[in-house]
């Protein structure tokens, strides 16, 4: 038993990597459990994203898009673990899920089907682009200060992301813009029993990493859920906010612990889409410009992240280039086709696998055992709901600290670099948005570069991205003054 052992440990081993890139099986192991307790909501939030009518007054139907979300990003995330070998987890876009609904929302000619096959179309435009290597050559052109820039911005955008989770940032409501947009909790005090699992789960983990325990950001998730759990069951404390109640701001964000309902298993959503129906019900223009819209999203989203992500694990070499990259933007490409084949919305790399990569994950063995869990979760979705989102919420922070400690890597003293890094890593936690932190960065180079006269130095693709972020950030004004 002992022989076996050894050996189907050493070819794991060799086949992920893992003694090379400096983990264990271990730590794989623990950072793949990581990351799935960090985007584990998703199978709970996609769905309700996707729940309204489309014009025909059809619904995706809640038990059929958490099934299909938590299958797809299953599959894809196994596969970017065994065939790319990185610890980069798949699942639906948050971005781009909102942009489906809102134009399911406000376009009445459009119905699921329809919207749906428009992201099949942008998944298979950038398929193609991987498959041409236009988009490795993109990644390959970007300065290296841009590429730390977005690590860091990335950082910044995962913190924001887990302290408003928790409820201790939000939202301020103010009608006239007359006041700062986020604040310290409600009326600038912290509330709440959701926000003291968030406050004790940031301490636990601070403590166990600065004490170099093993597994602290895994601890501190199971720590605070047991935590939350508990406080559910005493005092009984409910959602944030529930359909045809008052809004209740000492509740949970989202998810309230506890074991959830049993739903049945409806995987009929898959193969639903209809990548022609814009086309003939919007016409080909207003049709290409939401495919225009969805795939300079995941372009830009999915490569900033891969950027960030690689980095913080260490997969990056010398020259700035990440093992087997073609294999991790094709996976993200077919993510895209098959999120959109399965009427879930476009599915990309998690920002939440850097909780993985902070356990320690190095290897693709962690996004299989992700990829794995996603799939148990696909019968047990109960079980998801014992972890709210207070609860992940402290390892986003840390992890958000770990990446922003390679600001330290700009060369700040030239303003042709530090002037879009700085761009970058402020636009992208403050618009929520990695791609419009990407746009303003990529475009300010560009420009920053010519004031200086060394437009020379501006590689060509640069110019081409640039001039396609000038044209997503002008979208607005486009469509309003062509009638869409």
């Amino acid at each position: 038993m002992s022989t076996t052992t050894t050996v189907s440990t050493s070819a794991i081993d060799r086949y992920f990597k893992i003694t090379d890139r400096g983990s264990s099986v271990g730590r794989e192991i623990r950072g793949g459990l990581a990351t799935f307790f960090a985007l584990s909501y998703i199978v709970v939030l996609n769905p309700l994203i996707l729940s309204g009518a489309d014009s025909a007054g059809h619904t995706l139907g809640i038990p059929r898009v958490a099934a299909a979300t938590a299958l797809v990003a299953g599959v894809l995330t196994i596969l970017m673990g065994v065939w790319a070998k990185h610890p980069f987890a798949l699942a639906t876009g948050l971005g781009v899920n909102a942009f489906v609904a809102v134009t399911i929302a406000t376009h009445p000619g459009v119905t699921w089907p329809d919207m749906m096959g428009i992201v099949v179309v942008a998944g298979i435009v950038m398929f193609i682009l991987v498959l041409t290597g236009f988009r490795t050559a993109v990644f390959r052109a970007v300065p290296e200060g841009l590429k730390t820039a977005i690590v860091v911005g990335i950082g910044l955008f995962i913190a924001l992301i887990g302290l408003v989770d928790a409820g201790f940032v939000r939202r301020l409501p103010d009608a006239a813009g007359t006041t700062v947009p986020l604040g310290l909790g409600v009326d600038s005090r912290l509330i709440g029993w959701p926000t003291l699992v968030f406050v004790v789960g940031l301490i636990l983990t601070i403590a166990l990493m600065v004490r170099r325990v093993r597994g602290a950001i895994l601890i501190g998730i199971i720590g605070a859920t047991i935590l939350a759990n508990i406080l559910e069951l005493v005092f009984h404390i409910g959602p944030s906010v529930a359909p045809g109640q008052k809004a209740n701001p000492a509740g949970w964000s989202l998810v309230v612990p506890g074991l959830g309902n049993v739903q049945p298993i409806d995987l009929s959503l898959i193969g639903q889409a209809n990548p022609i129906g814009a086309f003939a019900h919007l016409g080909p223009l207003a049709a290409i410009l939401m495919a225009f819209v969805i795939l300079l999203s995941i372009f830009f989203d999915a490569m900033g992240t891969m950027v960030g992500l690689a980095r913080e694990a260490g997969t990056i070499d010398a020259e700035g280039n990440i093992p087997n990259v073609d294999r991790v933007l094709l996976v993200d490409a077919f993510g895209a086709i098959a999120g959109g084949g399965s009427s879930i919305s476009s599915n990309q790399i998690f920002v939440e696998s850097g909780a993985g990569i902070g356990e320690g994950a190095r290897t693709g063995l962690a996004s299989v055992v992700t990829g794995v869990m996603l799939l148990i979760a696909m019968f047990l979705t109960p079980l998801i709901n014992l972890v709210p989102f207070e609860a992940v919420a402290p390892a986003l922070v840390v992890v958000g600290f770990l990446m922003f400690q390679q600001v330290t890597k700009i060369d700040w003293a030239d303003v042709g670099i530090s002037i879009p890094a700085f761009l970058t890593i402020a636009l992208m936690p403050f618009t929520y948005s990695i791609a419009n932190g990407l746009g303003a960065g990529f475009i300010s180079y560009v420009l920053v570069r010519m004031f200086q006269g060394r437009a020379k130095e501006i590689h060509p693709l640069m110019w081409a991205v640039a001039a396609a972020f000038l044209l997503f950030f002008a979208l607005g004004p486009i469509e309003q003054a062509l009638g869409f």
